[in-house]
């Protein structure tokens, strides 16, 4: 598992060497610390779905504890971040020095599964982005495979447990 990681990492920071690769990756990036852009999607959802408002509330509040789980596991780990070749930096700084599990594919994938649940729009535009957000992780040089892998798992679940309180006690939507 472990030169697996290595290998793949070691693929996707190569693209990072593209200077639109590694432009698009610093935005996806950036548009994602702290859950930021998961966050302010739910709450965009929120203003204009009056319906379901307090669905995308409780999705937005699901995503954020999804992150917060998230930065509590990173400090039980306390894995490093990944060490790049001699003389490569990562394309990004970082909130913190630990990277698993990637707290970005937490909150990416807490969001596909919450808003994915309330819109087919979400359904259908959600996981493409949040499938770019976590490789962009790895093009930056800031998390292995298996940090985006464990994250993903961690926000998929977290937002999958929390669907019955999301939509007021019901398990579908």
């Amino acid at each position: 598992m472990h030169d697996m990681d290595h290998r793949l990492l070691s693929a996707l920071r190569d693209c990072g060497t593209d200077p639109r690769v590694a432009t698009a990756a610093r935005a996806l990036s950036w548009s994602g610390e702290h859950g930021a852009l998961w966050i302010a999607a739910g709450l965009a959802g929120a203003a204009v779905d009056r319906e379901r408002r307090t669905a995308w509330l409780r999705g937005a509040a699901l995503t954020a504890a999804a992150h917060l789980a998230s930065m509590g596991l990173k400090r039980i780990v306390r894995r490093p971040r990944p060490a790049g070749p001699p003389g490569t930096e990562p394309l990004v700084r970082t909130a913190g020095r630990h990277s698993f599990p990637s707290s970005h594919a937490t909150s990416a994938a807490a969001a596909t599964v919450a808003y994915g649940a309330l819109r087919p729009a979400g359904a259908r535009l959600v996981p493409p982005l949040a499938a770019a957000m976590c490789v962009s992780r790895m093009v930056v040089g800031v998390h292995y495979p298996s940090d985006v892998a464990a994250g993903a798992a961690l926000g998929a679940l977290t937002a999958r447990a929390g669907s019955g309180w999301m939509n007021g006690g019901r398990r579908d939507a």
